[in-house]
């Protein structure tokens, strides 16, 4: 399926329907075969002992996903998570941003499915990898 929202639209959407994490995150390339999302990592997204939280790593992964298909398929606001595993593998980098590196495997009509590495910023090895399954609502008729 063709590209229908760029970078610059995927971000605008962003802003327009979640202003409250927006600026948290950068929509940093769409392409054919990816879509990838730096998190902006600052002192709330971490836990004790300084490491990224394990919450702030799965909304990384989830925004991934969401923009992933929203790339594809246009602003449908209510395309909405229902299942999600997430594997943590690495601690992430001190004071260093994360990126995500989403693929989607499958886009239906109704269900859509997406894989995500994700990564700390200077780090090669993935900190976590996660799968997402989507609902995508119908079209108005």
């Amino acid at each position: 399926m063709p590209i229908v929202m760029d970078a610059a639209a995927l971000t605008d959407f962003l802003r327009a329907e979640f202003p409250q994490v927006a600026t948290d995150y950068e929509v940093a390339a769409v392409t054919e075969d990816e879509l990838v999302v730096r998190l902006v990592v600052a002192d709330r997204h971490l836990r004790p002992g300084g490491t990224v939280s394990g919450p702030t790593m799965f909304a990384l992964a989830d925004v991934g996903v969401y923009l992933a298909i929203l790339s594809r398929i246009g602003p449908k606001a209510l395309a909405v998570t229902t299942n999600c595993s997430i594997d943590f593998m690495n601690k992430p980098a001190a004071g260093r941003d994360l990126f995500s590196r989403t693929r989607i495997l499958k886009l239906g009509r109704v269900l859509a499915v997406g894989d995500v590495l994700l990564y700390s910023d200077g780090q090669a090895a993935p900190v976590a990898r996660a799968s997402l399954t989507y609902s995508i609502p119908p079209d108005a008729s």
